[in-house]
């Protein structure tokens, strides 16, 4: 991923930023090495990219289809109502379905878009009538199901 140059961020802040997406396990002196940095200000670097904000977290990638939930669907929701307190509650809500790994509110002819993982087709559809036709003022969906990955967040470059 090509970070965009922010002025708070020099050459060596952005290469450790790009080190730490690509691996983020990678020790500190590795890491040091990578970016020509000796490992006490390497370290220092990191903790004030995290202090900052920058540095969000870190976490494993984990295989889905290895945990058995290989299928993804793509599910546009159209509300009934836009004003704050209802985008309020389906925001709330959707955060409580497990199923939903992303929500993106859109400027579009729909509201949200959805990514939602499951086992198959069959479980996608007691998700999508059960969880997801229930949520707080959901006027419409339309569901868009993906065949193949082609890229996806956390995996490595072919």
């Amino acid at each position: 991923m090509k970070l965009v140059s922010h002025e708070t961020l020099d050459s060596i802040d952005q290469r450790i930023l790009a080190e730490l997406m690509r691996d983020a396990r990678i020790s500190v002196a590795e890491l040091s090495r990578r970016v020509n940095l000796s490992k006490t200000p390497c370290q220092a670097r990191i903790t004030r990219l995290e202090k900052a904000g920058y540095i969000l977290g870190y976490r494993a990638v984990i295989d889905p289809k290895k945990l058995g939930q290989p299928h993804i669907a793509f599910v546009e929701v159209k509300l009934s109502d836009t004003r704050a307190p209802a985008l309020q509650a389906f925001n709330k809500a959707v955060r409580a379905i497990p199923e939903v790994e992303q929500a993106h509110m859109i400027a579009s002819s729909f509201d949200y878009l959805l990514k939602v993982r499951t086992k198959d087709i069959a479980d996608y559809r007691e998700v999508l009538g059960e969880k997801l036709s229930a949520l707080p003022h959901v006027a419409h969906t339309s569901t868009h199901v993906s065949m193949e990955a082609v890229k996806d967040e956390g995996e490595s470059p072919r």
